[in-house]
């Protein structure tokens, strides 16, 4: 039989944070634990459908009116004007004034990349800056956008804090008019946000020299338990009357991961710009899928426009963020009573999802050898991937990795 015109194909390695996961399933271990992917668990290590969520399909699926007709290309409307609304605020002039464009898109992931292949087809500056590290998808994405990615500063190894300094160096030194990818709040990989002063700081400097903004923002609300204060750092770029983008998901604050509901939002000078601009988002639309799935986006928009189902997701929101900062705070409490060499309070300063503990490639790949904890190599962990019950096994993990595998 002749050979496959596919021989040649080179197998692709896994996907490094998906990977874990495929390498944790082929344990056996009882004990083990996967601190990989970014999916929020219950204490119970189970993952969770909100109430509301469920209550939302149910609607949805009694509403016999409802059929299953292709959505437009930029997506289901209602949809669009909430996700505005709850990324730029209910009162945001850029809104009222017509600034905003929005279209519905594949979850985050989705979102960016719809942005960066509008922006290598209709911006005047094709380098985008993001920080290092980012979450390992940026880079691709933004590269087979046709944009061309360089790095600025973030994370301090040495403090685990923020390279402030380095970040606002990097910024300065980029050419005029460049994209710089920002995350709006609980930082992929690292957990280290910047403070408001320094939100300020950062608005000037890339106001100043005309640095186009794009928000990445994942956990509107799951970092801090607060919508609004998760928000703040978009709302200042779009409270100067400047221009930004803003891609967003609902994965993580409504647990719908596997339902790909994002939007992507651009602010621009007026109307009139909004308008030509989202022609063209539709051109790169249509012949990548077409149009959105109408059922995710469809359980957003009956949750953020029903005054009691948004305040129940509220608080199922905030119970989500509460459990994951208790996470943070009983991991620091266990390594504090195991007398762990070093200071760990980076554990309880970083927020959202992950944290990113500061032990090296060697140390994690002993911890998943000795003791069946599955992590990306980064040293980065998912809090919410953590329980009471997990919680001293990694500690006693982390001690061993720190005092014998340094």
């Amino acid at each position: 039989m002749a050979d496959s015109v596919f021989a040649h194909v080179v197998r692709a390695p896994e996907d490094p944070i998906l990977g874990v996961t495929v390498a944790y399933n082929k344990d056996s271990s009882p004990v083990k634990v996967n601190l990989g992917v970014g999916a929020y668990r219950t204490e119970e290590g189970k993952p969770l459908v909100l109430n509301v969520v469920r209550r939302s399909e149910q609607m949805l699926v009694n509403d016999t009116s409802r059929v299953k007709e292709y959505l437009s290309i930029t997506g289901l409307a209602d949809f669009n004007k909430l996700s505005a609304k709850l990324i730029f605020g209910a009162d945001s002039p850029a809104i009222k004034e017509n600034r905003v464009t929005t279209v519905q898109c594949l979850s985050g992931t989705g979102s960016l990349r719809v942005g960066a292949e509008f922006l290598a087809r209709h911006y005047h500056e094709h380098t985008i800056y993001i920080p290092q590290p980012t979450w390992g998808n940026h880079p691709k994405i933004f590269t087979l956008a046709g944009l061309s990615v360089k790095y600025y500063r973030y994370y301090d190894p040495a403090t685990r804090g923020l390279d402030f300094q380095g970040l606002l160096d990097d910024l300065t030194a980029a050419p005029a008019g460049a994209i710089v990818l920002l995350h709006a709040c609980a930082h992929n990989p690292t957990g280290v946000d910047p403070t408001i002063d320094q939100w300020e700081k950062i608005r000037k400097l890339m106001r100043s020299k005309g640095l186009l903004p794009f928000f990445d923002s994942a956990y509107q609300g799951f970092a801090s338990g607060n919508l609004d204060a998760d928000a703040q750092s978009v709302r200042m770029f779009v409270a100067d009357g400047g221009e930004c983008i803003a891609a967003q998901s609902y994965a993580k604050n409504m647990g719908l991961y596997g339902e790909r509901v994002g939007a992507l939002s651009i602010v621009c000078k007026d109307s009139d710009v909004a308008s030509k601009v989202e022609s063209q988002l539709k051109m790169v639309i249509r012949p990548m899928y077409s149009n959105p799935p109408i059922h995710g986006a469809s359980v957003v928009a009956t949750i953020l426009k029903d005054r009691q189902m948004y305040d129940e997701w509220t608080v199922e929101l905030k119970a989500m963020a509460d459990r994951i900062i208790s996470m943070r705070q009983q991991l620091y409490d266990a390594m504090q009573a195991r007398g762990t060499p070093g200071d760990w309070s980076h554990i309880i300063k970083q927020i959202g999802m992950f944290t990113f503990t500061g032990l090296n490639a060697e140390q994690v790949s002993f911890m998943t050898r000795e003791y069946h904890i599955y992590m990306t190599s980064d040293g980065r962990i998912s809090m919410a991937g953590l329980s009471s019950r997990t919680v001293p096994h990694l500690a006693d993990a982390m001690h061993a990795a720190v005092t014998r595998a340094a």
